[in-house]
C-alpha cells in the first residue's frame, strides 16, 4: 500500500467509524482544492473541513461501503457507497438550513484524492446530488 492509499483511508476512517474532524484537517494540505456535486469547487483546508463537519453534522452514523479501491501513483481513488439517517440539520449553499428529514440515504459514488508529502492536495468528490435529495424527500413530488 502507498502513501495515497493510506492517506485515503485514513480519511474515510476519520470521516464514519471514528468521526474526527481534527484528523481530517491533518490530512489536508493548507492549501487543498476540492471540488464536490453540492458545493462546487472548494479552496484551503478550512473550507474543506467545514465542509465535511456539515455532511457529518448532517449523516452522524455515516458509514461507507467500499466496492473498488485503487491507487495509481500519488493518487488514491474509491468507489463505494455512502449511507446513513438524515438526523442533523442539512445545510444549504445560501447559509441557510433544512431540519433532519429523519430518512435513510444510500448514494454510490467515487472520490479521487491526490496526495503529496502525507497529505491531500486535490480531493474530487462524485455523487448524483438529485438522488440524494430525492432520498431524504427533498425533491417535489412528480406529477401523476
Amino acid at each position: 500500500m502507498g502513501e495515497a492509499r493510506e492517506v485515503m483511508d485514513r480519511l474515510t476512517d476519520a470521516l464514519t467509524e471514528h468521526p474526527d474532524l481534527k484528523a481530517v484537517a491533518e490530512l489536508y494540505a493548507e492549501d487543498a482544492v476540492a471540488s464536490t456535486p453540492d458545493e462546487g469547487a472548494l479552496h484551503g483546508r478550512e473550507d474543506i473541513v467545514e465542509y465535511w463537519r456539515q455532511m457529518t453534522e448532517a449523516v452522524p452514523d455515516a458509514r461507507f461501503e467500499s466496492l473498488h479501491s485503487y491507487e495509481v501513483g500519488d493518487t488514491a481513488i474509491d468507489e463505494g457507497v455512502y449511507h446513513g439517517r438524515n438526523t442533523g440539520p442539512i445545510h444549504l449553499p445560501d447559509g441557510g438550513t433544512l431540519p433532519a428529514t429523519g430518512k435513510e440515504i444510500r448514494i454510490r459514488g467515487v472520490d479521487i484524492a491526490t496526495v503529496k508529502d502525507g497529505r491531500i492536495t486535490d480531493y474530487r468528490l462524485y455523487f448524483d446530488e438529485m438522488e440524494f435529495l430525492g432520498q431524504l424527500g427533498l425533491l417535489p413530488d412528480e406529477p401523476s
